[in-house]
């Protein structure tokens, strides 16, 4: 689209968004300034704390004051009678154009849809709400927007409570709500961050069509440019609440200027090569904070293919590496394992229905080595990861870690044994009590299996574990609540060594985080591996993860393994037509896809 043929939907100016917190004013969003056009996808990435949903926030009117507040800028919404300032109107008036101008997909659509109305009630309300008709009408008009949206069965989804519905589908009812009412500019903060990649790809595409079909604008918030790359026509680049690089998507990804831009780019999983390590942020540039909270950047000299060129992996090692793990004795060994639950019972209380969550299951793990665990929600693969420890029991089947059949020793032995066998949970926040400090958090089971001989010593291993995962012995005495997400997965991790164990789950434990965090907590899983020879299996959906940290990999599907093999071999020849499915809906920011897409 020519940019004289473009219409402005709405202006940007120098907006400015501050918090007062207990430690002054916060800088959300310092001086953004941006236009959106009539028709096109407008994608802003950046990390947490980018300041990037406090932006769209902000368009929508939605930061709670206190204590956040608008402190300069405008937001100039450009309709047919004139130009308004979204800033100056009051609250009232906002409401007018909330919804019917201006529309928002929020990240988790299971904390935005009320659970005790039906998704049919809650989208014909939103519908009743905005716009004069009955509430027949509105009914109909919902039931076409589940059509729309390609909800199965759309009378079905109209009476279904959110919790009966999968997380895609929870999804695309948000979606129906937000377009419920016409909107001109619609907002998707993150929706599909937390999606397999499967159903990601099928909200992205048709979040496209709509686009095309209503002529809508789209503001596209996420942290993954690889996702960028699949929808976007601009891209806008946020770090610690400024813009510092935008510009069409295909100059971004051939081109990047900021070496922010160029980290982002570059922290995300090769597929089609293997690396020793994943770039980070501090590769491409340096931070200074000087007494007042200025920032300074200083950038390094590398390119991004310099920076990655660094740390590829010649195919030879990969080769000796796994044929040196196979010459090992396996440390663990799963023998038909299934986990069944009852779904149906008869008058006299006996199953007859089960899910069969795992299904039959058999594969060796060896010493040193990192199992990649991957498929969709579903699969099984969580209560796989479960079942091995006995957080979940075992219908039938046989666990031997080193040696020892985990599923039929006593509960004395079993909690003995759970010193050498850990898990990393998805979610650090709700893993961790939020009434103990970090510190605690890391001594307190060291303290339960009697490890070193008093609770000082337990203390210094503690401040040690900190700094292993790069945290610092200040942090001991803070709570959960006080760190990052990224910070808190660290903690976990370093609770997960405190043990010393010869064996650890990580179950989705990089899921939630940004590109840029994440890569720099795969790195730390690396790292430690080679330190400490930790044997894992790393269970995810996202398969350009698991083949990053894996040797081989187990692809599960409908508590089945749907095929087994080297994590290069799976990617580059995939059997069955399951994981070419996979394979196929990971968004790739391959330079000529987007090329093709923008018709270049």
């Amino acid at each position: 689209m020519e940019q004289q043929e473009r219409k402005k939907l709405l202006e940007v100016k120098n907006l400015k968004t501050y918090f007062k917190t207990d430690d002054g004013i916060t800088k959300a969003v310092d001086d953004v300034s941006f236009t959106i056009y009539k028709g096109e996808t407008v994608g802003i990435v950046g990390e947490s704390g980018s300041g990037k949903s406090v932006t769209s926030l902000t368009m929508m009117r939605l930061i709670p004051n206190p204590p956040g507040f608008v402190a300069g800028g405008e937001i100039l919404y450009h309709r047919k009678d004139g130009v308004v300032d979204l800033t100056k109107i009051d609250i009232e008036q906002m409401r007018e154009y909330r919804g019917n101008e201006i529309s928002m997909i929020f990240q988790e659509p299971m904390t935005s849809l009320n659970p005790v109305y039906t998704c049919g009630d809650q989208v014909a309300e939103t519908i009743l709400l905005h716009q004069n008709v009955s509430k027949q009408d509105a009914k109909q008009r919902t039931l076409d927007l589940f059509a729309q949206v390609e909800l199965p069965d759309p009378p079905r989804i109209y009476n279904a409570y959110p919790h009966q519905l999968s997380g895609g589908q929870k999804q695309r009812v948000m979606i129906a709500m937000a377009l419920s009412c016409n909107p001109n500019i619609l907002i998707a903060d993150e929706p599909t961050t937390a999606l397999d990649v499967t159903v990601q790809k099928t909200i992205l595409e048709l979040m496209h069509d709509l686009r095309r079909k209503i002529n809508a604008s789209i503001v596209f918030i996420t942290h993954d440019l690889g996702v960028i790359a699949e929808v976007a026509d601009r891209v806008i680049v946020m770090y610690k609440g400024k813009i510092v690089e935008q510009g069409n998507v295909y100059d971004i990804f051939t081109n990047p200027k900021h070496p922010y831009t160029k980290s982002l780019l570059a922290c995300r999983p090769p597929l089609d090569f293997r690396m020793h390590q994943l770039p980070v942020v501090s590769d491409f540039m340096e931070v200074a904070i000087d007494e007042e909270g200025n920032r300074t950047i200083t950038e390094k000299e590398a390119t991004v293919q310099e920076v990655v060129d660094k740390f590829k992996v010649k195919p030879s090692e990969t080769i000796a590496r796994l044929e040196d793990l196979k010459s090992k004795k396996p440390i663990l060994e799963i023998k038909g394992l299934k986990t069944y639950f009852p779904t149906a019972r008869n008058f006299f209380g006996k199953t007859t229905q089960w899910v069969k969550a795992v299904d039959d299951v058999s594969f060796n793990v060896y010493p040193g080595e990192t199992l990649g665990l991957v498929g969709e929600s579903g699969c099984g693969k969580t209560t796989l990861g479960r079942t091995i420890l006995r957080l979940t029991e075992a219908t039938a089947g046989e666990v031997f870690f080193e040696g020892e059949d985990i599923l039929q020793v006593k509960k004395k032995r079993l909690t003995e044994l759970r010193k050498d066998m850990q898990i990393i949970f998805q979610d650090p926040y709700s893993s961790l009590n939020p009434r103990m400090t970090i510190g605690n958090a890391i001594l307190e089971p060291m303290k339960i299996h009697g490890m070193l001989e008093n609770d000082q010593a337990r203390r210094d291993k503690v401040i040690e574990l900190l700094e292993t995962v790069s945290l610092e012995a200040r942090h001991f005495n803070r709570y959960p609540h006080e760190f990052s997400g990224g910070q808190r997965q660290r903690i976990c991790v370093a609770r997960a060594l405190a043990l010393k164990p010869r064996f650890i789950i990580c179950d989705e434990s990089v899921s939630a985080l940004d590109v840029s965090v994440q890569a720099q907590v795969l790195n730390l899983l690396i790292d430690l591996r080679k330190e400490y020879n930790f044997t894992y299996i790393f269970i995810s959906h996202d398969l350009s993860v698991v083949k990053f940290m894996s040797d081989r990999m187990v692809v599960m599907n409908k508590g089945k393994i749907e095929e087994m093999g080297s994590a290069d071999e799976i990617y580059s020849n995939p059997k069955t037509e399951y994981t070419q499915k996979l394979i196929s809906a990971i968004p790739k920011g391959h330079i000529e896809d987007i090329k093709m897409r923008m018709g270049r």
